[in-house]
């Protein structure tokens, strides 16, 4: 079966990105206080769920990895892309980092305490939305948790060019209430939701945040 176009055009984007965007996002969490919160709250609720590892989905360079481990969590990073994976193996050394996309993980049934997919979710077209919250479902423990960040808006968006180099990416802006039952839909219940204002003078618009269980 021949994989989606957005699969491949974001696989190419974020190899050509690669090498940038890990300088550029290294300390991306040193200005995102709630982020760091919210990634507390979550390392919390699945040590007192039992533990598990956690999968760190649309890795990009691991920084995100790596403060689930400072966190005390089993977590290992999985991304669309092999430049990203070069890139968070080299940053990160001693840490697991595996190529793989989020509509089909290459991971046993139930064998995850969490998932954490910040800003990968939005370049998921949203008739997609199901599959990936399909394959969340499969690979998380019953009442696993999932983690996700996205910007808040109802538009799409497309870019030719980022961080001066040229790319072909989609990006799809959402409302929390619709990832929320989008969620509630494949079997999640919503923990915690958080809504941000935009960090000044770096990001354009509000950021949201929403850790949600597994049922049963």
């Amino acid at each position: 079966m021949s994989e989606p176009d957005f699969i491949r055009t974001a696989r190419t984007s974020y190899d050509t990105l690669a090498a940038d965007y890990a300088d550029g996002f290294r300390t991306e969490l040193d200005a995102k206080p709630l982020e760091r919160a919210m990634l507390a709250a979550f390392a919390e609720l699945v040590r007192v769920g039992g533990g598990g590892p956690v999968a760190d989905i649309g890795c990009g360079p691991g920084h995100v990895t790596a403060h689930l481990r400072r966190s005390g969590l089993d977590a290992f990073g999985i991304d669309l892309s092999p430049g990203m994976v070069a890139a968070a193996r080299r940053d990160n050394p001693g840490l697991r980092f595996e190529v793989g996309s989020m509509t089909g993980l290459d991971l046993p049934d139930g064998g995850l305490g969490g998932i954490v997919a910040m800003y990968s979710v939005i370049h998921l077209p949203t008739d997609r939305l199901p599959a990936a919250f399909a394959e969340f479902h499969r690979v998380l423990a019953a009442r696993g948790l999932v983690l996700l960040t996205f910007q808040v808006g109802d538009q799409s968006l497309h870019k030719s060019e980022m961080l001066g180099r040229d790319v072909d990416l989609d990006y799809y802006w959402r409302r929390p209430e619709t990832l929320a039952a989008a969620l509630a839909e494949t079997g999640f219940d919503i923990v915690a939701r958080l809504v941000r204002e935009p960090v000044a003078d770096v990001e354009a618009m509000d950021r949201a945040c929403l850790i949600a269980r597994k049922r049963g």
